[in-house]
């Protein structure tokens, strides 16, 4: 039978799995709020504790997705408020910043929300005529790998803006691609059996440098009205571009949404700070999609969530797993709209350095958990790679290099 059919015969099991995507949207809300704290944290430490949550796996794997989704709606509120990106909103941060310093970030949050709302509405009638494409298209792309993801690295360096941009662009790929290459296969060991080095190197990378920033930080400015000044058309044809950009993540190895998004937004070079936010976005939530069907399709987890999903042994049921994306979108989309405006008032009123001293200290907590002694290590390095491009004024996108780099030379 049917898994949703089974659902809708059983009251008790329905309730249940309302309650898993609750959790998972409660989950999800708690990471994508909380800056330097990326979506996989949480979903690593349930997979840790996957055998002793009652209930059927496909529950579990339902409510890890549902939580990734909303974290994607909601990741773009501290980026603008205090300036710390999740690793897919990386690139986004910095034109966010300027909407905000220009009392324009409450109409920011609802052009992110869009641009994520947009793409789950797009890329669910997508996915199945893309994975097609792609069954064909794949073992090309594969045999591949190492050029596209190389023609990736070098795009990302040669649309930096100036030459100063350019050298952290390259310094920043190389760095991290280094560290990529030492210390991806490192045997971590935390407190979470399923911790993986994954959650140190990119909390180093991404989490750490904006924080250290973010101690001299002087709040935010008084915002005006929320009102959406962009064209409705407009925002559609971004959600689109952004939509195509977070099929690319979902199906090749390496590249992320940072990556794709930056790339995409060479379609729409006119964008703007409004532009950019909606079409990142939407690759940021569009590759939560199409991950989940390149996975029924090929088997290879492309997302931080799935393999936690994954490693926690969930049975690949896509109309229950698909549900829990959906369900974590409409709720991502209500929760940005309902807090995002409350956020930027409080965290204008928090003191800085407190805030981020603290969450700082919170992520040496959660390395330690997730990764143990080594992984406190890795986190360390990694916040040293992560202070190149904000040093050079490049995109943090350039980053990602510590996948780019080991994929494209097959360390």
């Amino acid at each position: 039978m049917d898994p949703l059919g089974a659902l809708s015969l059983n009251p008790g099991r329905s309730l249940m799995f309302c309650g898993y995507l609750a959790g998972g949207i409660a989950l999800g809300t708690v990471s994508g709020l909380t800056p330097g704290i990326h979506a996989n944290t949480f979903a690593l430490l349930l997979a840790g504790v996957a055998s002793a949550v009652p209930g059927p796996l496909t529950f579990l794997g339902a409510a890890m997705l549902a939580a990734g989704t909303v974290h994607t709606f909601l990741d773009v509120v501290p980026a603008l408020a205090l300036g710390v990106p999740d690793p897919a909103m990386a690139s986004s941060a910095l034109p966010g910043h300027r909407l905000v310093l220009e009392g324009r970030g409450r109409e920011a949050l609802r052009l992110s929300a869009m641009g994520s709302a947009g793409a789950v509405a797009l890329a669910v009638p997508l996915a199945v005529p893309v994975t097609r494409v792609m069954e064909v298209a794949y073992p090309t792309l594969r045999a591949h790998i190492s050029l596209v993801l190389g023609v990736a690295a070098l795009a990302l360096v040669l649309t930096e803006t100036g030459f100063r941009g350019k050298i952290g662009g390259a310094l920043s790929v190389a760095a991290s691609g280094g560290l990529g290459a030492v210390a991806l296969d490192l045997p971590v060991g935390g407190f979470v059996g399923s911790g993986s080095v994954l959650a140190p190197i990119f909390a180093g990378l991404f989490g750490v440098p904006v924080l250290l920033d973010a101690l001299t930080g002087s709040g935010v400015p008084r915002q005006d009205s929320p009102e959406v000044t962009t064209p409705p058309a407009a925002v559609g044809a971004f959600a689109l571009v952004g939509t195509l950009g977070g099929a690319a993540v979902g199906y090749l190895p390496g590249v992320s949404s940072a990556v794709a998004a930056t790339l995409a937004l060479g379609v729409v070079p006119a964008a703007g700070a409004r532009g950019f936010l909606v079409t990142t976005s939407g690759v940021n939530t569009a590759n939560t999609v199409f991950a989940l069907f390149a996975l029924v399709a090929f088997g290879t987890p492309r997302t931080g969530v799935l393999v936690a999903v994954q490693r926690s042994g969930v049975a690949v049921e896509l109309p229950v797993l698909l549900t829990g994306v959906v369900a974590g979108g409409a709720a991502g989309f209500v929760l940005v709209l309902a807090v995002g405006d409350r956020y930027l008032r409080t965290v204008g009123r928090l003191d800085y350095t407190r805030l981020s001293v603290s969450v700082l200290a919170l992520l040496v907590v959660l390395m330690a958990v997730l990764a143990g002694p080594l992984g406190i290590g890795v986190f360390a390095a990694a916040a040293l790679v992560g202070l190149i491009p904000v040093r050079f004024g490049s995109r943090r996108a350039n980053l990602m290099g510590v996948l780019l780099v080991p994929l494209a030379l097959g360390v």
